[in-house]
């Protein structure tokens, strides 16, 4: 890839400012679950083109277009898997965010010119330009301020059930991500990623 076209250096707090940006931008009232798939196909006019197989064919669950006017995604996903397809738009929208200029210096819409895209591009690179995807994607669905008002609620919800994060620990962790990831539209491997992130989980107490 020319030097001109490799991924900006974008740290955890850019890429947190960034989503802070577009969330006050595309989503100003600011509810959860954030309405990821209105802004992709109403505020970017992005079109969202489901494809049986994909993920079995090209072990992919959706991928962008160089011109950022479509999104394909896989119709299982898109049908069945509500967390993980609103994750997969919310990482494609995030490189028409960040990473646009490099994306469209190169010319694909299909699945195979995205796959060339991928091994043409020096993998560091590429372990850049996808980091900050999934993390930025991971910023916009679950936002700061709410993620904390929701986390005091869930912790307040384990303890009515018998489930304390400090004496429990794993099981009482399991329950309040679960509970976060029904709140947030996520999978609770993303709940749990921002946590920690944010530094609201309690710290892990070795056993005895």
């Amino acid at each position: 890839m020319p030097e001109r076209f490799r991924p900006p250096f974008l740290s955890y707090d850019d890429l947190r400012r960034r989503a802070g940006d577009f969330l006050r931008t595309h989503h100003p009232a600011a509810t959860i679950p954030v309405p990821i798939e209105e802004i992709i196909e109403f505020r970017y006019r992005i079109d969202i083109i489901p494809v049986p197989g994909l993920q079995e064919a090209f072990e992919v669950d959706g991928f962008i277009s160089s011109d950022m006017k479509s999104i394909t995604v896989d119709a299982f996903v898109y049908e069945h898997r509500p967390g993980r397809y609103r994750f997969t738009l919310a990482h494609e929208l995030a490189h028409a965010v960040l990473h646009r200029r490099i994306f469209q210096a190169h010319r694909f819409r299909s699945i195979e010119g995205w796959k060339r895209f991928q091994r043409e591009m020096d993998e560091e690179d590429r372990r850049w330009l996808e980091w900050q995807a999934y993390a930025f994607a991971g910023l916009v669905l679950v936002p700061a301020d709410p993620l904390g008002a929701e986390y005091l609620k869930a912790v307040r919800a384990a303890a009515r059930v018998g489930l304390s994060l400090q004496k429990v620990g794993e099981v009482a962790r399991s329950y309040v991500a679960d509970w976060l990831a029904g709140r947030f539209g996520v999978s609770a491997q993303v709940i749990e990623r921002r946590l920690d992130k944010d530094e609201l989980w309690p710290s892990r107490r070795p056993a005895g």
